[in-house]
């Protein structure tokens, strides 16, 4: 009898555990939207998944957005792996939010430009950002390519030009890269907001923060010209629209898409595991391939038709532009202040 009833408590315990340990935990992942985030549903989350059993969400936002959340739940983050451009990631960085990385010699493959300095974060992908614009409404006016930061302030293009707001990559680029155009620099913004305030600013149409009302302002005609990403361009022009994406001639400045695990959660060591596995040749050719964001392993072969649009291979990623966003996140708050009162009005 005694030994009947043990066998049936084990058999018990045995029945609860299996579906607990077929469950696992659950592994967040917060970055942006749009073709970055189909592409880590479609790509990356099946292949980690057929070597784990944890479950796998994404939590959608710009960079911004992420930086919010990692913030809002100081001390008890609820997300483990942060995916944040390498502006903001340097605040992440700096405000504790990030562990260091433990991500295997795969760390070894990557481009140095990719390797974050502060031993908590990297690239695991890069773009470059530069114009977009509608080759239907350029041939109809018989208009060049843009080729200067300083064509966003001609007016032929009054109420024509979409362009990111500040608290976005782009926007802090565009401003950083117009004020460089007219002799200023980080150290030096003013020549960015004057010519924001008395020249570029009629031409814009919107300062839009969405990916998806930016394709929709280009496609519907109502904006002609753009400041965006190389991948965006990519994900436009594979739509069907007829774009084309150039860098100007004062440089490409090098977006590198960061990723950190987060600090101050439950620390699953998958975080890292997840890391590694998008760092991977196999994986930097599938995002690359569905998002159009350029692969930062040295070892990721693309096919010639994938490589289009993107800054790919070493000789192309040598020739992008850095920013010095220690500088800019030291002065980022008042800028944002200023071009609320003076610019977005």
């Amino acid at each position: 009898m005694l030994r009947s009833l043990l066998l049936a408590a084990v058999a018990a315990c045995v029945t609860h555990a299996i579906p607990a340990l077929a469950e696992g935990t659950t592994l967040y992942v917060a970055g942006s939207g749009g073709s970055m985030e189909k592409a880590i549903r479609s790509e990356v989350f099946p292949s980690f998944a057929s070597k784990h059993r944890d479950k796998l969400e994404y939590v959608a936002g710009n960079s911004t957005d992420v930086l919010a959340k990692l913030q809002a739940q100081k001390g008890s983050q609820q997300i483990d792996v942060a995916i944040i451009d390498d502006g903001p990631m340097a605040q992440a960085v700096a405000l504790g939010f990030c562990r260091p990385l433990d991500v295997g010699p795969v760390v070894n493959d990557l481009y140095d430009i990719a390797r974050f300095p502060d031993g908590k974060s990297l690239a695991f992908a890069l773009l470059g950002s530069g114009f977009v614009y509608s080759k239907e409404a350029f041939a109809k006016n018989n208009w060049p390519a843009p080729t200067s930061w300083n064509d966003l302030a001609d007016p032929k293009f009054k109420g024509k030009i979409v362009i990111p707001p500040l608290n976005n990559t782009y926007g802090v680029i565009s401003l950083v890269q117009v004020a460089k155009a007219n002799g200023g620099s980080e150290k030096n913004i003013e020549p960015g907001f004057i010519a924001f305030k008395d020249k570029i600013g009629s031409n814009v149409l919107a300062y839009e923060p969405s990916p998806g009302k930016m394709t929709e302002l280009l496609q519907s005609g109502q904006a002609a010209l753009a400041v965006w990403g190389s991948s965006r361009a990519k994900a436009l022009a594979d739509s069907g629209f007829a774009s084309d994406f150039v860098y100007p001639k004062e440089g490409g400045v090098v977006i590198g898409v960061g990723i950190c695990p987060v600090a101050g959660g439950k620390e699953s060591p998958l975080a890292q595991q997840f890391i590694a596995h998008l760092l991977s040749p196999d994986m930097q050719v599938a995002m690359s391939k569905a998002s159009g964001l350029a692969p930062v392993n040295k070892k990721a072969e693309l096919p010639p038709e994938n490589r289009a649009g993107m800054p790919y291979g070493s000789e192309q990623v040598a020739q992008l532009k850095t920013i010095d966003w220690v500088e800019i996140n030291r002065q980022r708050d008042d800028w944002n202040k200023r071009w609320v009162r003076e610019i977005e009005r």
